[in-house]
């Protein structure tokens, strides 16, 4: 669905991609949305959202050269936004069902993508 549509994009690591592609294979093969499987999905979605914050918000002052204090400044917004998320993401999670469970992995997998080669 997302190719269909114009998006913005956010570098993780690989090494996250390839945890976050091997998390959502084996949550799958649970297929059981227990205590488990969210405290790793969750654990996922955090680092996840956490290299998306710092691509967005840090990544375009770091390019400016920004100065220590408008960095520190930044950095604090983040986190109280990282806070914040991480509280709603705990809570939508706790009561995931089974079904549910499998759209979130869905969705986990329609946003990864491994990077184009150089042509």
């Amino acid at each position: 669905m997302l190719k269909q549509q114009s998006h913005i994009v956010a570098p993780i690591p690989d090494e996250l991609r390839t945890r976050a592609l091997l998390t959502v294979e084996e949550l799958r093969g649970r297929s059981k949305a227990d205590k488990e499987a969210i405290d790793k999905l969750y654990n996922l979605i955090v680092e996840m959202t956490e290299e998306g914050l710092d691509f967005f918000f840090l990544e375009p002052l770091r390019r400016l050269n920004a100065g220590n204090m408008m960095m520190s400044m930044a950095k604090m917004g983040i986190g109280s936004m990282l806070k914040g998320s991480k509280m709603v993401i705990h809570k939508v999670l706790k009561k995931l069902d089974d079904r549910s469970l499998h759209s979130i992995l869905d969705f986990v997998e329609e946003i990864i993508h491994e990077p184009e080669t150089a042509a």
